[in-house]
Order: structure tokens, then C-alpha cells, then sequence
């Protein structure tokens, strides 16, 4: 490895230079008035593919937005890891509490980044932990050290739900075929504690609306006679939650995995202050589900949240309307065993059935995933535990994230392969945030750390 790295470190102010022109085009998958930006990151990250020595590289069309491929097979014997990102971002609103523009990256130093840290939408969600990859295959491509053939397979619709990833694997199955997937959308616990996500959770997500009179209201004449429905959404909401902070849709949790009391007590090992968990947050206390530890609740239970919730007049000034109609978008996080198909079958069977007359509800669902679980006795994990070890000085931590990559399930039926979940972020770095940023050195430990995943994966699968 000592060339793969000397071409590293001789290359690292080219290799941030072309993340920061990459940060500055807003990707915004969820926004059609971005379609033009989303594509123009395409073709940007295709051209750095052929740059670093890919082969076959193409951006492939679909019903929304494009995939790039590529690859490099270098002998059909070996070994093939197939490599996923995605380079669309989440919006970046509210744009009044970023400290600077959320496509202008600017690199500044923190507490937990004292070398600096990339400030800007797509930092590290997943434009900085997918752009590594190609800079890691570039060094090793550039210096004859490829170990292992390599396929890419980069989308741009992660974020609203990778809605035709599913029908792109299956068409091009053969393309795609490969060993293992290797994929950074995931996070480490520190930057001097290492950690492999074993697991993450599913979703259900969804948008409600209740509708009452058939038109805006003056609240003095008709406040107090007519069902407001923002009130009634809200006293909806409300009860979906005991008082135990459990949720009390009915079968909700009839599908759940209960984790043994050995594994939560390994889970509740990892290095974790409550006091400074609450004060990064600014908060005075936590709250979840009576019963489990904060880890446990971010992890290995599932959840039900609203994400936006709107209705009414919210301009400036005073203005007495009763409004006619209120909405909210809600998300479910998903454990092992429950389907989220039948999770949102469930809630839109419950909502509907305690809205009072007064009002009428619509269930609108978006998207969804599988929840999955990775095994830790299989020569991928064992390459990425050698690898972390080597580039970190000491051995990960196996954990499970809170958050959702659907399409980790998907790889598993399609491809009949594991994936690796290989994320160099921290849960700190501000993802879905204003201020979203990315540590320099996590980037450069990625671009580090995965030529060994390459090179102790190929060794394993051939002995």
C-alpha cells in the first residue's frame, strides 16, 4: 500500500478541490426545479469516473433521475465489489439558519473537527463519503494496485426514496452482478472510535391532510361551531403516542425483533455521554420510549415522527382565519421483521378510523423501506474490521444505526450478496441540518481505509 498512499498524500488539495466543485451544484433530488442541477451532477461525477480509469462508463436514464456506472474488471477470477453512493442531496431549508451558503462550502474548524471540516449541503450526506470511493479507486487504479475487479453504481434519487433503483437492478442484474456491496452512507462513532453499522432501520413515510368546511373561515364568527382542522389534527397526532411514549397504533408492534438482554448490553457498551449528548442538542432532557436506553431508542426500536406539519395563515402579521385544511407529513422508522407496507396499511387504517365527523382524512404514502441486519461472520465484515483496524489503530465497534438504506435489502434479493456499510461520518455532522458539514480528516481516512477493505477482502475470499 506504500505507493497507494504516497499517490494519496500527493494528491489530497486536488482530491478536496474536486469534492468542493462538487458540493457547489444543488442536487436537490426532491425539488423538480432542480432536475437540470441533479443531472448536471451526473455528468460531473461520470467524468471524474473516466478520469480515475473506469471502464464502460455511462450515465443510464431512468423515469426520473440518472444512474452512473462504470467499471474495471480486471480479471473475471477475482473478486467483484460493487460500490453504491448517491449524489443527490436533501433540500437545504431553513436557508435563515445556515451560517453560510449551503451550496458555497467553506471549510472551518471545530471542537470535535479541529482540522477542519467541510461546511455545505451534500458534505457528508452523501457527496463527500460517495466522492471517496473514486478517489480511493483512482489511487489504487494509478498506482497498479488493484487487488479485485470494481463496479459503481451511483444514483441520484436516495433521498426521495430510490423510487427506480429497484427496477434498474433487476433489468441489468448481469451488469451488476458482483461479490459484496460496499457502501459509505453510515457514520463511526468518533474519529477515535471506529464502528461498522451492522444494522439500520427500515421506514414508512407518509402525508396526511384533514379537511374541514370547504373554505377558509372568519375564527369570531365560526371559531368554537366548526371543527378546525389544524385543532383536529394536532388532538390526531397527539394520540398516536401513549403515555409511556409508545406507540399505540394497533399491530404496530405485533412484527418487532426483541433484542436479547446480552446484545442490548453489549449495544449499551459504546463509548456514550448522556450530558453531552444533551448539551450539543441544547436540550435540558431526553424523551423516548419508557424502558430504553437513549442508544436503544435511536436504534433497535421504532419510531413514529412528524417531519412537517402546516395549515392556516403563517404570514406576518395577525390574520383570525379558520382554516380549511391541514396537513403533515410523518415518518415511521422501521425494526427488524416489520413491513412497511403493512406499517402504513396500519396507520392509514388507525388515522382514518379516529378522525372525528367533522372532518375528512387523506392517507397519502410516499415512500418506504425493509429494515436489514448484516452478519459480523462473513470475510466482507472481517475485511472491514482489518481495515478500520489498520487505518484507526484499533479494532471497530459493531453497532446499529437509526437511520434508513432501503435499498441494502433490495441488494441482498436482487444480487443474492451482503453489503458492506463502510460510513466515515459522525451522528454530529449535522445530515438533513442546516450547517451539514464533513471533517477533513474522515475524509481522508475514508480515501484511506478503503484500498485495505479491497485488498484484505480479495485475500480473504481467495484462501
Amino acid at each position: 500500500m506504500e505507493k497507494v498512499l504516497s499517490f494519496i498524500d500527493q494528491n489530497k488539495d486536488r482530491f478536496l478541490e474536486e469534492l468542493l466543485e462538487i458540493l457547489k451544484i444543488p442536487s436537490i433530488s426532491a425539488d423538480p426545479a432542480y432536475a437540470k442541477e441533479v443531472r448536471r451532477t451526473a455528468e460531473y461525477v461520470e467524468e471524474k469516473l473516466i478520469a480515475a480509469g473506469a471502464d464502460d462508463v455511462k450515465i443510464f436514464e431512468t423515469k426520473g433521475h440518472p444512474i452512473v456506472f462504470g467499471q474495471k474488471i480486471i480479471d473475471a477470477s477475482l473478486p467483484t465489489i460493487l460500490v453504491y453512493g448517491h449524489y443527490d442531496v436533501q433540500p437545504p431549508d431553513p436557508l435563515e439558519l445556515w451560517n453560510s451558503g449551503p451550496f458555497e462550502p467553506v471549510i472551518k474548524k471545530t471542537d470535535i473537527h479541529p482540522d477542519g471540516a467541510i461546511f455545505a449541503r451534500g458534505a457528508c450526506d452523501d457527496k463527500g463519503q460517495m466522492y471517496m470511493h473514486l478517489k480511493a479507486f483512482e489511487a489504487m487504479y494509478s498506482e497498479n494496485e488493484l487487488p479485485c475487479n470494481v463496479k459503481f453504481m451511483l444514483e441520484g434519487e436516495e433521498e426521495v426514496g430510490s423510487e427506480h433503483l429497484e427496477p434498474f437492478c433487476r433489468d441489468n442484474a448481469e451488469m451488476l452482478s458482483c461479490d459484496v456491496v460496499l457502501l459509505s452512507d453510515t457514520s463511526i462513532i468518533a474519529n477515535d472510535v471506529p464502528s461498522i453499522t451492522t444494522g439500520l432501520r427500515g421506514l414508512s413515510y407518509l402525508e396526511v391532510e384533514v379537511c374541514g368546511p370547504n373554505k377558509d373561515l372568519h375564527s369570531g364568527v365560526y371559531g368554537g361551531a366548526v371543527a378546525n382542522p389544524v385543532n383536529v389534527l394536532c388532538e390526531m397526532i397527539a394520540s398516536l403516542k401513549n403515555e409511556d411514549k409508545s406507540i399505540a397504533i394497533p399491530g404496530f408492534y405485533d412484527d418487532v425483533v426483541v433484542v436479547s438482554e446480552d446484545e442490548r448490553g453489549e449495544m449499551n457498551k459504546a463509548p456514550f455521554s448522556i450530558e453531552a449528548y444533551k448539551n450539543s442538542l441544547g436540550i435540558k432532557a431526553v424523551e423516548g420510549e419508557k424502558g430504553y436506553t437513549t442508544l436503544e431508542r435511536t436504534s433497535i426500536r421504532p419510531t413514529l415522527d412528524v417531519n412537517g406539519i402546516w395549515g392556516g395563515y403563517i404570514g406576518e402579521g395577525a390574520k383570525t382565519v379558520l382554516p380549511s385544511k391541514a396537513f403533515a407529513k410523518i415518518s415511521m422508522r422501521l425494526v427488524p421483521n416489520q413491513d412497511p407496507d403493512k406499517i402504513t396499511q396500519a396507520f392509514q387504517n388507525h388515522f382514518e378510523s379516529i378522525a372525528p365527523d367533522s372532518v375528512q382524512v387523506t392517507v397519502t404514502p410516499h415512500h418506504g423501506g425493509m429494515p436489514a441486519v448484516t452478519p459480523t461472520d462473513t470475510p466482507e465484515y472481517e475485511a472491514a474490521k482489518l481495515a478500520l483496524n489498520k487505518t484507526f489503530g484499533k479494532m471497530p465497534i459493531p453497532v446499529r444505526s437509526g437511520g434508513s438504506i432501503p435499498i441494502v435489502s433490495l441488494f441482498e434479493e436482487v444480487f443474492g450478496v451482503k453489503s458492506v456499510l463502510l460510513g466515515f461520518g459522525l451522528n454530529s455532522d449535522d445530515i438533513h441540518s442546516p450547517n451539514e458539514h464533513y471533517g477533513l480528516f474522515n475524509y481522508y481516512k475514508g480515501i484511506e481505509t478503503i484500498p485495505y477493505f479491497y485488498q484484505y477482502y480479495s485475500d480473504l475470499k481467495s484462501n
